[in-house]
């Protein structure tokens, strides 16, 4: 199933680690010890056969365990702490503004998409759910919480918004789950995330997922964790052999240059639907307006958008509806598209691993997909990285209409250098026209005007001058004051110079 989607001391025994087992030849999900009524979702579902860490970790879970998971998105983490969650919260009742559970996600599109998962697998249970997510009215999840909810899904802002409220209560908390623990790292969450496990019960289980372990994110667990059960998935180093790798030579790497390249290949290409992956969501925004200018049938998706209008286009990528999706790595982490024929990479990303993540967006359950990535002469080393993870070199692709030589300037910022050029001429424009005006009404004004509000130029030796300290110098006289009365013989005494 590769649906995605106070602390107290440490306990002083050893961390039990187990490498998750390849499942395929007989596990299936009747083994993992789940009720009727969650295998009975599953098997709906159309799943039989769990992935390595659903295996792993459920039976931990449903005994109580703390869990550490190091696995990256597509493994089918999710399910493996959603289904044994359904079966825990089968037997017992919820309270007023006391959540028995909560799952802390980085995006609100990931806690969007475990609360679907909680939906379609607790469908014969009778649970209740909060999502609390930005975007969505105060009103609405206050009163949700309000009648007492048995799933809390979150992301730490809006968490602690609500608790601040006085609104929430985290000590009826028994499972709590970190997921994207690293990403949340990334985002800057990690504060949050400790303030969140100190508000906890000492008493509750806890489940932190993450694909890599910083020193941080060692931390963290090492201060919250109580001898958890430790599951890793190898990570993938290569992507699945239904998808056909490129890269495009670009002569150079400023933005116009990508973008007429970008176009081209998605020209040439046979596309039913791509996402396009970019580094920064200023290039994000850039890339999705010019595409929009040359026809192409693209939306942005990013953080800083609102939740409604980005709830909106994946459902509309999901649909059909919408072509392309330009995307940001955050924005995009995690989340459940299947059939993407193509995925395109603006520039190679800042870290290998992401790429691997970036193109297994297609080629999914056995279908065919391709990635193109454009790589300018300064993007070598970004590449050297992939083909290292990879262990193989990725072809190269020519394709009609890519430039050959650069068209775009250095100093052009996908379209924020041109913007500031813009706003200097409307400023410029502005200013002429109201010279204009002055000079229609009298020719002479503007500049007499000028000259009666400009100030009279004093001499250098009678302007100010200051000590190093700040203090004033007193002026030098000018060559006429030795005439001027009362400083010449008739000086007193104590003037006359020696």
């Amino acid at each position: 199933m590769n649906s995605e989607t106070n602390a107290g001391p440490q306990s002083a025994d050893p961390m039990t680690i187990q490498t998750a087992p390849n499942t395929a030849a007989t596990t299936t999900f009747d083994d993992l010890g789940l009720s009727p009524d969650t295998l009975r979702a599953v098997h709906e579902g159309g799943y039989n056969t769990p992935t390595p860490i659903q295996a792993a970790a459920i039976p931990e879970v449903l005994k109580g365990r703390d869990i550490l998971g190091i696995a990256q998105t597509g493994t089918g983490k999710t399910a493996a702490f959603v289904l044994p969650m359904i079966d825990i919260l089968a037997s017992g009742r919820s309270r007023a503004r006391m959540p028995r559970t909560l799952i802390l996600e980085p995006t609100r599109e990931l806690a969007a998409q475990v609360a679907e998962n909680f939906d379609k697998y607790g469908k014969y249970q009778k649970l209740t759910k909060a999502l609390l997510i930005g975007g969505v009215s105060f009103g609405d999840q206050d009163a949700l919480l309000a009648r007492g909810v048995d799933v809390l899904i979150a992301t730490p802002g809006r968490l602690l918004d609500h608790f601040e409220r006085g609104k929430l209560l985290l000590t009826g908390v028994q499972v709590m789950v970190v997921d994207e623990a690293d990403r949340m790292l990334d985002m800057g969450f990690i504060p949050d995330i400790e303030r969140i496990f100190k508000l906890t019960p000492f008493t509750r289980q806890t489940l932190f997922f993450s694909a890599t372990m910083p020193p941080e994110i060692t931390r963290l667990t090492e201060a919250f964790l109580q001898n958890p059960k430790r599951i890793e998935v190898a990570k993938p180093a290569t992507a699945a052999t239904t998808i056909e790798q490129r890269i495009i030579p670009l002569p150079g790497g400023d933005p116009r240059t990508r973008r007429a390249a970008l176009r081209a290949v998605m020209r040439s290409a046979n596309v039913r639907n791509g996402i396009v992956f970019c580094n920064r969501k200023t290039d994000v925004d850039v890339v999705a307006q010019s595409l929009k200018r040359h026809g192409f049938n693209a939306s942005p998706i990013h953080g800083d958008l609102e939740q409604s209008l980005r709830t909106k286009t994946l459902d509309r990528f999901r649909s059909g509806e919408l072509q392309f999706l330009i995307a940001s790595d955050v924005a995009a982490r995690g989340l459940d598209i299947p059939d993407v024929s193509h995925v395109f990479n603006y520039e190679p990303p800042r870290s290998p691993d992401d790429y691997i993540h970036r193109i297994g967006r297609t080629g999914r359950a056995g279908k065919q997909g391709a990635s193109f990535t454009l790589c300018s002469p300064h993007d070598r080393k970004s590449l050297e990285g992939i083909e290292k993870l990879t262990g193989k070199p990725i072809e190269a692709a020519t394709i009609e209409g890519v430039p050959t030589e650069a068209i775009g300037d250095p100093s052009d910022r996908g379209g924020r250098g041109r913007r500031a050029e813009e706003l200097k001429s409307e400023h410029s424009r502005r200013l002429a026209e109201k010279k204009q005006r002055f000079q229609k009404r009298d020719p002479e004004r503007p500049t007499a005007a000028m000259e009666a509000v400009k100030p009279a130029e004093k001499p250098r030796d009678e302007r100010p001058q200051r000590t190093r300290h700040g203090e004033k110098k007193p002026a030098p006289l000018a060559p006429h004051a030795k005439d001027a009365p009362g400083f010449g013989d008739n000086a007193p005494a104590f003037l006359k110079r020696k």
